[in-house]
């Protein structure tokens, strides 16, 4: 029974696929914020060939994320893929109480923290893949004197910026870890039905809800990240749009802006305790 950890594993993408991967006989370890909807999911896996197991947490905190790690660390010595899909979009700029904009925290900075924290257990698997569900490639430029969007917040912005700050993660994971076993994928989903879950103004909402009418169903993106999982790309980082390979060699993915986000995030992530 291969091993996988989902954030965000009880809405949307992070659903879909934990039901595929314990249909099929593996565990799905779903990191989420609702007990009911993890408890329903349980319910569904304990009559599957394989098994579930779900953790109650808010990733838009550094110090949740960092006990999850601990507690994923602790209880899985081997953990085959990791799938980051965890996300909340609000109308508003919203600050946790650990004094960072939301979606900076839960978008980029949880899935930075997870990716790094279970590379121990990674390492264990046979081929261990990370594939991170953020949308890779869009030309948002990253505003490297405001990665908060404390100036001018727009929603639609601030995810495309966070998104492009998951491109740069990959490379810089890549570029340490890339001798090691670990491939790092990011992977873009297209426009697909998943809960939306958020906070929006009757406008943003009315917009989304027209967007679901018309997108694929979750299961729909269900397959492709099963062959990465099952059958993980040999480069050390590589990026999909659901089955097609997209170009990682350009400005986009440049190896002097992944350094210089490191450097700016290991600053702000030293400044929360633990």
């Amino acid at each position: 029974m291969k091993t996988h950890v989902i954030t965000g594993g009880t809405d949307g993408i992070g659903a879909a696929l934990a039901r595929a991967l314990f249909s099929r006989g593996d565990r799905a370890v779903m990191i989420g914020t609702s007990p009911g909807k993890g408890e329903r999911l349980m319910a569904e896996a304990a009559s599957a060939p394989g098994g579930a197991a779900f953790i109650q947490a808010d990733l838009s905190l550094v110090s949740d994320t960092r006990r999850v790690v601990d507690m994923l660390v602790e209880e899985y010595p081997a953990i085959d893929g990791v799938v980051l899909c965890a996300r909340f979009m609000r109308s508003y700029r919203s600050v946790t109480v650990e004094g960072f904009e939301s979606n900076f925290a839960l978008f980029y900075l949880s899935r930075l923290l997870v990716s790094y924290g279970l590379l121990g257990p990674l390492k264990q698997a046979e081929r261990p893949v990370i594939v991170n569900v953020a949308g890779p490639g869009h030309d948002t430029p990253v505003a490297w004197d405001d990665l908060q969007s404390s100036r001018h917040y727009d929603l639609v912005h601030a995810m495309f910026m966070t998104g492009r700050l998951n491109d740069l993660l990959g490379v810089t994971f890549a570029e340490r870890h890339g001798e090691g076993p670990v491939r790092y994928v990011l992977f873009h989903p297209g426009t697909t039905s998943t809960s939306y879950a958020g906070e929006f103004d009757p406008q943003t909402a009315a917009y989304l809800h027209q967007q679901r009418m018309m997108a694929k169903p979750a299961a729909d993106v269900v397959p492709p990240i099963l062959r990465l999982l099952d059958d993980p790309p040999t480069p050390p980082l590589t990026a999909f749009n659901l089955f097609t390979e997209l170009n990682v060699h350009t400005e986009l993915f440049s190896a002097k802006d992944a350094t210089r986000l490191s450097g700016l995030t290991d600053e702000l992530l030293a400044a929360v305790a633990g």
